[in-house]
């Protein structure tokens, strides 16, 4: 028997005992001159031994059974405990991994980002050195442009002065003006020249 079987088993004998003491007292009452409810003889004897095996048969059949259910789901809601703490546990170990992993993922889109910005500005510097280059190159080409456009207003220019002065000297000889002549001559000419040059 077990510590608490036998804790039982005492208490019992104790309420048995507490609960004969007034019947022996009823019984001796009754044996004095007044008829009691119980009557100590043989009778009680058997009536206490059967509320004694009554009492085991009781604590046989549902004490013991209803203790060793209650132990039994005091076992599980214990386990059921333990299992949730285990769960709680996991959780947490799961939302500090998704909160690293959340980190880590914030921290990598940060290092994109900067390399897209770093990319970009670099791709920008290399456009406009390139606009600069092509703009250079463009001022280069039409200054070329110019200068070859110049020469040739140029040559035309002195072909047509040289024709002009050539005009200008057959006139004279053919005439064989006078210096007043000559001088109209050359003033004409240079009128002319100035005009179409403008």
């Amino acid at each position: 028997m077990t510590e608490r079987a036998r804790g039982w088993c005492g208490r019992i004998v104790c309420a048995a005992v507490w609960l004969g003491l007034p019947a022996q007292a009823l019984a001796q009452e009754a044996e004095h001159g007044g008829g009691g409810l119980i009557s100590i003889d043989k009778s009680l004897a058997v009536q206490m031994v059967n509320f004694l095996l009554l009492l085991l048969l009781l604590w046989r059949l549902l004490y013991k059974p209803f203790v060793g259910k209650m132990h039994e789901r005091a076992a599980v809601i214990k386990q059921a405990l333990e299992e949730a703490q285990l769960a709680r546990a996991e959780a947490e170990r799961q939302q500090e991994e998704h909160a690293a992993r959340l980190r880590t993922a914030y921290s990598e889109a940060q290092t994109i980002r900067d390399a897209a910005l770093k990319e970009a500005a670099d791709e920008q510097r290399k456009l406009v050195a390139a606009a600069r280059v092509e703009a250079r190159r463009l001022v280069e080409s039409g200054r070329v442009q110019m200068e070859a456009d110049i020469r040739r207003a140029r040559e035309e220019l002195r072909r047509e002065v040289g024709d002009l002065a050539t005009s200008v000297a057959e006139r004279l000889i053919k005439r064989s003006l006078r210096d007043e002549d000559h001088r109209k001559i050359v003033a004409e000419a240079i009128a002319s020249l100035s005009q179409s040059t403008s």
